[in-house]
């Protein structure tokens, strides 16, 4: 290990010269390891981003690793899997009703991401161990709703669909990123604008121009329950409800039918071609939508959450300025979907420049299951502190105490040392001093680079460089 210490002050030259031979592609790995363990610098006093110049304060905690994948737009890039997934959905929404945003900037303010969707002031979404503030009053979007206020404003066309990245700090897995993509919907009618004021029946008629399907939909509950899934009775008849909500679930389940349709031609699913598929419609509670429900697919023997939908909150829509409206809206993670469609097994897949992965996918009518180019070894690191015992800090990447330690944060601090050499991050341990009170916290880190052999020399220099940084930034005391 201190030979590694040393080795972290080594120009990138003197590193390639100890691994002659390596790969090219591990001699690059070899650059990209010494390059992470270079100190992080402190913010700058302005950032530029999207050709736009933004001053930072003490809320800004975007680190330079998140703002570079802000131009990459994987739900844009032809061919990728991200953007075969979005075409897929997209293509059960008919552009002649549902106009299309899929190049919406992620930089928002706190008013577009927040207040606009009647988050209060003190929900955790809002902490900056959860979200990426630019400043006090920027954001990137945490989620594609967002835009939902200032698209209904618009009010310029029935429907509706966005595709977009989104940012938030989070757990360090195979399944989950700090930027990810979503994609949401709406449709509306406007009580002005029908006949005879009459939105259920325009409804009823409007579904019965939608095509049929043959899933097996098992849908037990009652569309309202007073408890369970309200009605909002100051703003909707119960017809209008139950006919909004028929026309959202025969949309969702169109949607499955492409979805599983392009699975089953590649198969990628295992089922049977002649059975059915099955869905099934689950009460849920959403901010933005009452009544809600998730919508879950029978998948390889077990039940999946597709995605989650309802009646959209009124009070979202008087704010936008179109209370006469009213509606259904859903959202769904396209990352998760592409995983499943594709066979993906590490979301970090789909950040990788590395063409063994990107020539594999053509368009959504050929979907290939993923095929593994390499299988490199892991290699575990544990790292153990003490939290310090008193502190006046709030959680976001500030020096934490036990009562504001937030894991976020000890995440974010990995995954800037590390980003995408880490395969996933665990606590292991849990410790209170019987005396002192102190808490003593164990994380155990797997180091995997899904391109090249990560050695395991250069893990301990990546991993020294962790150690470093949760001292710096943490205020932490290694055991």
């Amino acid at each position: 290990m201190k030979a590694w210490r040393r080795a972290t002050k080594l120009l990138p030259s003197e590193w390639l010269a100890r691994t002659p031979q390596r790969s090219c592609r591990d001699r690059l790995l070899t650059h990209q390891v010494f390059q992470r363990c270079q100190s992080t610098a402190p913010y700058p006093s302005t950032l530029e981003l999207g050709g736009k110049i933004f001053q930072t304060d003490s809320w800004t905690n975007v680190p330079n690793s998140i703002l570079s994948l802000v131009p990459r737009r994987l739900h844009l890039q032809p061919s990728h899997p991200i953007a075969l997934t979005r075409g897929l959905i997209e293509s059960c929404f008919p552009s002649s009703t549902y106009a299309r945003y899929n190049d919406l900037s992620p930089i928002v303010t706190v008013s577009q991401n927040f207040d606009s969707l009647g988050f209060p002031e003190d929900h955790p979404g809002r902490n900056r161990s959860d979200t990426y503030y630019i400043n006090a009053g920027t954001v990137l979007r945490t989620h594609t709703s967002a835009h939902e206020a200032d698209i209904f404003r618009q009010n310029a066309s029935p429907g509706f669909t966005i595709s977009a990245d989104v940012y938030r700090r989070d757990a360090i897995d195979r399944s989950h990123y700090p930027a990810f993509h979503q994609m949401e919907g709406a449709r509306m009618w406007d009580r002005k604008q029908v006949s005879g004021g009459n939105v259920a029946r325009a409804v009823w008629g409007d579904l019965e121009q939608m095509p049929k399907h043959t899933l097996q939909v098992d849908d037990p509950n009652p569309t309202v329950h007073p408890e369970r899934n309200p009605l909002q009775a100051d703003h909707h008849s119960v017809e209008e409800v139950e006919a909004i909500a028929a026309h959202l679930k025969r949309s969702l389940e169109a949607v499955v039918v492409a979805l599983f349709s392009a699975a089953r031609r590649s198969n990628t699913l295992k089922s049977a071609p002649e059975d059915p598929i099955r869905v099934r419609w689950v009460e849920a509670y959403f901010p933005f939508t009452s009544p809600s429900w998730e919508l879950e697919v029978f998948w390889q023997g077990d039940w999946l959450e597709l995605l989650g939908c309802g009646i959209t909150k009124h009070q979202i829509l008087m704010k936008a300025g179109v209370r006469n409206q009213v509606g259904w809206a859903f959202g769904v993670g396209l990352d998760r979907l592409a995983m499943l469609l594709f066979s993906i097994p590490d979301i970090r897949l789909f950040w990788s420049h590395d063409e063994r992965f990107l020539s594999q996918f053509s368009t959504i009518d050929n979907i290939n299951p993923f095929r593994s180019f390499s299988k490199h070894p892991a290699c575990y690191k544990d790292v153990a502190f003490w939290l310090r015992s008193s502190s006046s800090s709030a959680g976001g990447g500030l020096r934490s105490n036990a009562q504001d330690f937030h894991e976020n944060d000890f995440m974010e601090v990995v995954r800037e040392v590390g980003g995408d050499l880490v395969e996933d991050v665990k606590m292991v341990d849990e410790f209170q001093h019987p005396v002192s009170g102190r808490k003593s916290l164990c994380y155990r880190i797997n180091y995997r680079s899904l391109e090249g052999t990560l050695r395991n020399e250069e893990a301990n220099a990546l991993h020294e460089s962790v150690r470093k940084e949760l001292v710096n930034k943490l205020g932490v005391e290694l055991r």
